[in-house]
């Protein structure tokens, strides 16, 4: 598969190796070039499924030496690949990453790649904003790096300013910010690509959709560490709606990953996602049956933990699977009736099972990371076992 070369560039700290990661997802393979050792050393990555090869470079930071090292570094590769008839050695896009937290410096960062970068004057630069954690500032900050690259000569080189959250992140007990901006560098990125090197769009859907289940799976395990947190109280767990914040920030998290936006409609299907793990219903009848199991002998707050996680967990794997089914068009978000049956399903015996199962593999004193790890595994497996089997029967009736 013929492949375009992506030069990713950014300050020390910006979060390029994250960005990197969220954009090739489970598949990557890394490759080095350069002596080892030496700060000349490129990390090239590649992707059977990904249309375009990603280069890496060291951060930039106030060391000009190590700004001249690192582009040194690709002139060399691009001129080793050419010495040696590979046709794809020319840089085809630039990803000029600046630091959405560190707003004062975005000026500062951009003009520095652009000196860095000058040998490629014509290739097409998208500006990724990382750690676009605040809503509110990711328009605003949009506008700035517009407004500076307006002022600087390669400026029209600029083909889209794009605002990302490459891993989630926790900004309370209840709260984080959802990956995003991810599904939509990728397209953006093969769009401006020469003609010859673009993917088809097939390729390109199936690529994002793989993303947006990678990215939403890793949301699911950071709700459920943080359900695991969150319900190892001392309280009767089954009388207390503390997982509800954790629930709802899980949903609407999920949700955005998959490009469903608030409305009347997304709410009532949101909402009825959560009334079916609501802890009241299933929280009682997996803690009596788990306290029923002979040999079961694990402290109240381990047990409180692991079923709160459960429930976070099966909830969230059951809404990868719903929002997917709207994001691919099988399903709308009128259709309540089928989410409900569907997750009424997940929270069924088998629940019970897969809870009991996790409580029997944890040591008696097991520690949240240990009790969230646990039924991450458990579930994820379970459920992507069960969506081969639900969706080879939507095949079938079709």
């Amino acid at each position: 598969m013929k492949r375009g070369n992506v030069l990713v560039i950014g300050n020390t700290g910006v979060g390029k190796s994250t960005l990197i990661n969220a954009v090739l997802g489970e598949n990557r393979a890394r490759t080095g070039w350069g002596p080892k050792g030496t700060t000349n050393r490129l990390a090239i990555y590649e992707s059977e499924d990904l249309p375009f090869r990603i280069i890496d470079t060291i951060g930039f930071d106030t060391s000009h030496r190590k700004e001249r090292r690192a582009i040194t570094a690709v002139k060399s590769w691009s001129k080793e690949r050419a010495k040696n008839n590979d046709a794809d050695n020319d840089i085809n896009v630039i990803w000029f990453c600046v630091d959405g937290t560190s707003r004062k410096y975005l000026a500062k960062s951009i003009d520095t790649m652009i000196k860095a970068t000058s040998m490629w004057k014509t290739v097409p630069i998208i500006a990724v904003i990382t750690k676009s954690y605040s809503v509110p500032e990711r328009m605003e900050n949009a506008e700035m790096v517009y407004t500076a690259f307006e002022k600087r000569k390669r400026g029209k080189n600029v083909k889209r300013v794009i605002p990302v959250v490459a891993k989630e992140y926790q900004l309370d007990e209840t709260t984080f910010a959802a990956p995003e901006g991810i599904t939509e560098l990728i397209e953006a990125t093969n769009r401006v690509m020469p003609e010859g090197l673009k993917a088809g769009q097939d390729d390109v859907a199936r690529f994002k959709l793989n993303r947006k289940r990678a990215m939403a799976h890793g949301l699911v395990g950071t709700s459920t560490t943080t359900a695991a947190v969150v319900g190892a109280i001392p309280i009767p767990l089954a009388d207390a709606a503390i997982l509800t914040p954790v629930e709802i920030a899980e949903i609407n998290a999920i949700a955005r990953i998959y490009g469903i936006r608030k409305s009347d409609r997304s709410a009532n299907f949101m909402n009825t996602i959560i009334e079916v793990g609501t802890i009241s219903t299933v929280a009682k009848a997996a803690i009596s049956t788990i306290k029923a199991i002979p040999g079961v002998n694990i402290a109240a707050s381990v047990l409180n933990a692991v079923i709160a996680g459960s429930i976070v967990a099966a909830l969230g794997e059951g809404a990868i699977y719903a929002f997917e089914q709207v994001y691919l068009g099988k399903k709308s978000l009128d259709d309540t009736d089928w989410v409900r049956k569907m997750m009424e399903g997940r929270f069924s015996s088998d629940f019970i099972d897969r809870v009991n199962l996790v409580v029997k593999s944890l040591p008696k004193n097991a520690s949240k990371t240990e009790i969230a790890r646990s039924i991450v595994r458990l579930f994820g497996n379970t459920m992507k076992s069960t969506k081969k089997v639900e969706d080879a029967a939507e095949e079938k009736a079709e």
